[in-house]
């Protein structure tokens, strides 16, 4: 067995035909691309001719052995496959016999159908010229009658051409995918109808025309349904906008064009060849009206096309076809641009922007006839804009009480008209926007030179070194200037509300201008001598700030339907105005503050501790420091704050200085320790004095609320027992807690000392620390301190009784903190 497996496996090659495999003089026949005549060449060109032959001889001899060899070692399987072949011969020749047999069976079949298949195949052929026939007869049959009936509406008119289309329409439909050339029964019929259609298509465009023109919705629904009958309406519609966009177009160029505008100059002396167009200086106003009235005209020009293309789109959207139901805005809406007035409108502000670009740049006159002027030209924007508007609102009353019965019925029944682009913005797109962006360059260029002519008048009132505000004149000069700008600009909101943030910038810049000569040396807040020099400038700088601000707040007032934006831009920075008048005189109102509050103090120099006079009157109507607290005002108010024009903004600042000094008065009135029944009555005389001293501050002393209202309450209490001070309605609300204790400490022996004393402060200190805690649960912490370290010192000393004021202090503590939880 291993001896046959052995026999049928293929030998290994020989060493020898192993090296005639690697010898490279055979490598070129082992190549599929092996070329003899190329070998046999390269053999000869070389030289080497024997020396090949002997190689190829003792290869040849190799192969031949190794051939041997082989048949030697597979002689059975050669022999099993030589008698395998001979099987094959016999099988292949039956096969043969077969092949011929089955050919002779498909040449019979064939002979008996190839005559049925020949007739079948005529027959189909005749059949199909029959129903070719029937089918051109029948087309001529019905292009015969139509053209009959086509001929019968033609007669009509106007009122039979919407049947005449729907005629040539279905004429149209039998001449499709079939060559009618060469029949001479309907040839005169052929060229009958040719000529029916031009002239149905230029009666259907004068009717258009004209219905769009006159707003009439019959006209123009008739002339929609001959297009759609005629099946052109959706190329018509498109050769309609284009026409108005083209003729836009034209009347742009026309209206913008400099050689037109300045032709009367030209006719009068012709430059030479070459030359640009421009106004001579003499014409210059004359160019300008010319501009202006070809603006107006194109503005004109605009809302007449816009108005025919909003009717037209109304009736699209609205018609439709009587017998197909069809809305004619779908025929529209194959291109995927459903609304005309919207594709239309954005042509026509493209059309603007590009025009007016390339007008200007090629013209400076326009430029800067449109920069210096550009009010007027927004203006006539935004009349074109609300002219658009009003012919949205008044399309669908024309389509009330114009056209036939029959329309007027149908359009009835149709659903409700949406809004066009001019009455309802869309979510991507707004209409009026587009329309003004042709604007936008214009509009940076006037908003910079108004700003420049805010700025002018202001930087020259104010010179570089200079030391005086503005007179009277010059403020009235630059006010001029900006109630000039804001009724310009008053054509528009947008406009309103760009020149305001200019106005406002003019504000600032006077501010910042009058800040800086403003005097903050010591002199600028002296109240002891005279005016100074200082002091007279800074009451000038107020006046003129506020001048400014009353007139600015005129000119604000007097503008008609003035946006409220625009008039909050200049309203804050009139707050700046009003700020900076207030940081001017702040450090005066800072002096007088500081000259009453040390007057004040000064009380506690004063003996209060006397007994009542025999007469029972106090010796002196009121206190020494009450008369220079008197005179000290009266002084300041005549000798500084009378200067100032502004009554209400001095009022305004000096009733809080009248205030404070009420409520130091109260303070430290609260304090006098001892306090007898003589000092009593020249307080309750200071009191009634202290209405007089603060008068001048204010303009009446009851405007003052709750420090003149202590001021009143706090007068009776001088003379109450302590039971009913504790008793009294006022305390609490009127007058605080902490000030009515302070006063009960008058009223108690030494041992009881005030909480200043107690902490061994000056009166000064003091009244610095309730400034520092205007909490009132601070300052009851303070006192109940005090209080308790009565109760300490009368233990340590091993008291017997307190002293009778104190319960009523405790229990007037407790009440008080009671009311602040």
């Amino acid at each position: 067995m291993e001896e046959e497996e052995a026999a049928g496996a293929a030998p290994l090659p020989a060493p020898a035909l192993a090296e005639l495999l690697a010898d490279e003089c055979y490598a070129d026949f082992f190549r599929e691309d092996f070329d003899v005549k190329a070998y046999t060449s390269q053999s000869i060109h070389q030289a080497v001719i024997a020396e090949q032959l002997a190689k190829l001889a003792q290869g040849i001899s190799q192969l031949d052995k190794e051939l041997h060899l082989q048949v030697v070692a597979r002689h059975e399987d050669l022999l099993a496959q030589a008698t395998g072949i001979e099987s094959l011969e016999g099988v292949l020749q039956m096969m043969q016999t077969r092949i011929g047999a089955l050919q002779s069976t498909v040449d019979r079949i064939r002979a008996k159908i190839i005559d049925p298949y020949n007739k079948i195949v005529s027959r189909t052929a005749q059949l199909a010229k029959l129903q070719a026939a029937c089918d051109l007869l029948r087309r001529i049959i019905r292009i015969l009658h139509l053209s009959k009936r086509l001929q019968g509406q033609l007669q009509g008119g106007s009122r039979e051409i919407t049947k005449a289309a729907q005629s040539l329409n279905e004429l149209d439909y039998l001449s499709q995918g079939i060559d009618l050339s060469g029949i001479e029964v309907i040839e005169n019929d052929l060229l009958f109808i040719g000529r029916a259609r031009l002239e149905v298509e230029s009666q259907a465009k004068r009717l258009l025309e004209q219905g769009v023109e006159t707003q009439s919705p019959t006209q123009v629904g008739t002339a929609l349904q001959v297009f759609y009958n005629l099946g052109t309406l959706k190329d018509t519609i498109a050769n309609v906008v284009d026409g108005y966009c083209t003729a836009l177009e034209e009347n742009i160029k026309n209206a913008l064009d400099i050689k037109v505008l300045t032709q009367p100059s030209q006719t009068v002396a012709r430059g030479g060849p070459g030359r640009a167009a421009m106004p001579t200086p003499g014409n210059t106003a004359a160019f300008r009206a010319a501009l202006w009235t070809n603006m107006e005209k194109l503005m004109d020009q605009i809302c007449a096309a816009c108005g025919q293309v909003q009717h037209l789109q109304k009736l699209l959207t609205k018609k439709r076809d009587p017998i197909s139901h069809v809305c004619f805005i779908e025929e529209i809406v194959k291109d995927g641009q459903s609304d005309i007035l919207y594709k239309f409108w954005t042509a026509v502000t493209q059309t603007l922007s590009s025009q007016f670009q390339s007008a200007t740049d090629s013209s400076m006159f326009l430029k800067q006839a449109f920069e210096g002027e550009y009010p007027k030209l927004l203006r006539l924007y935004n009349d074109l804009w609300k002219r658009l508007q009003q012919y949205s609102q008044n399309i669908q009353r024309n389509f009330n009480t114009s056209g036939s019965t029959d329309l007027f019925a149908e359009l009835q029944q149709m659903e409700e008209d949406t809004q066009d682009i001019f009455m309802q913005k869309k979510q991507d797109y707004d209409p009026e926007k587009a329309l003004k962006d042709s604007l936008q360059q214009y509009e940076a260029a006037y908003l910079s030179k108004s700003l420049s002519r805010l700025f002018d008048p202001i930087n020259l009132v104010f010179p570089p070194g200079g030391r005086n505000p503005p007179s009277s004149d010059e403020l009235d000069s630059i006010i001029k200037t900006i109630a000039s700008e804001l009724n310009v600009a008053a054509v528009d909101p947008d406009l309103s509300l760009a020149v305001s943030k200019n106005v406002a910038k003019t504000i600032q810049l006077y501010g910042v201008k009058s800040e800086q000569l403003l005097s903050t040396q010591g002199d600028a807040s002296q109240v002891i001598g005279p005016l100074t020099e200082g002091q007279r400038r800074n009451v000038a700088v107020v006046n003129s700030l506020y001048k400014l601000h009353q007139s600015v707040l005129k000119v604000i007032a007097n503008q008609s339907s003035f946006p409220a934006a625009a008039e909050q831009t200049i309203t804050a920075a009139l707050k700046t105005v009003h700020d900076l008048m207030g940081s001017a005189v702040q450090p005066l109102l800072n002096s007088v503050g500081d000259s009453v509050e040390a007057i004040i103090i000064t009380m506690h120099q004063e003996d209060f501790s006397g007994s009542l006079s025999s007469s029972g009157k106090p010796d002196v109507p009121c206190s020494l420091y009450m008369k220079e607290l008197q005179g000290f005002i009266a002084r300041v108010m005549s000798d500084y704050f009378r200067h100032f024009e502004c009554f209400d903004f001095v009022f305004d600042n000096t009733e809080a200085m009248a205030q404070r000094a009420i409520e130091l008065f109260i303070r430290n009135a609260s304090l006098i320790r001892p306090l007898g029944e003589g000092g009593k009555m020249r307080l309750a005389a200071d009191f009634a004095q202290m209405e007089l001293a603060v008068a001048p501050l204010c303009r009446r002393v009851s405007d003052l609320g709750k420090s003149y209202r202590q001021l009143r309450s706090f007068r009776p209490l001088l003379f109450q027992t302590s039971e009913h001070i504790a008793n009294s309605p006022a305390l609490g609300e009127v007058i605080p807690f902490s000030i009515i204790l302070q006063f009960l400490f008058t009223r108690a022996p030494p041992e009881l000392k005030s909480p200043f004393q107690r902490a061994e402060w000056s009166i000064a200190r003091y009244s610095q620390w309730l400034d520092d805690h205007p909490s009132e649960k601070d300052r009851l912490a303070l006192i109940r301190g005090a209080l308790e370290a009565y109760v300490q010192s009368v233990r340590t000393r091993e008291g017997k009784e307190f002293a009778p004021v104190y319960p009523i202090m405790v229990q007037l503590l407790q009440k008080a903190m009671s009311t602040l939880q």
